[in-house]
């Protein structure tokens, strides 16, 4: 059960993370800064929606 969670999490996380990325950080794609700043950002952007969708995803799987 927990491992169909993560799996799902993480195919909502490269989705939604990569849309936001594109969103918010074209600039850094485009012009090629990758600071450490922005690394921590990108890298903020996919774990947030993984966090969650594991979340939401838990807490259906155990009101059902």
């Amino acid at each position: 059960m927990i491992n169909k969670n993560i799996k799902r999490a993480i195919k909502v996380a490269i989705v939604v993370g990569s849309l936001l990325n594109t969103i918010n950080s074209y600039d850094v794609f485009w012009n090629g800064n990758f600071t450490a700043r922005n690394m921590i950002r990108i890298v903020l952007t996919y774990i947030t929606p993984f966090c969650v969708s594991l979340y939401s995803s838990i807490k259906a799987t155990k009101n059902a």
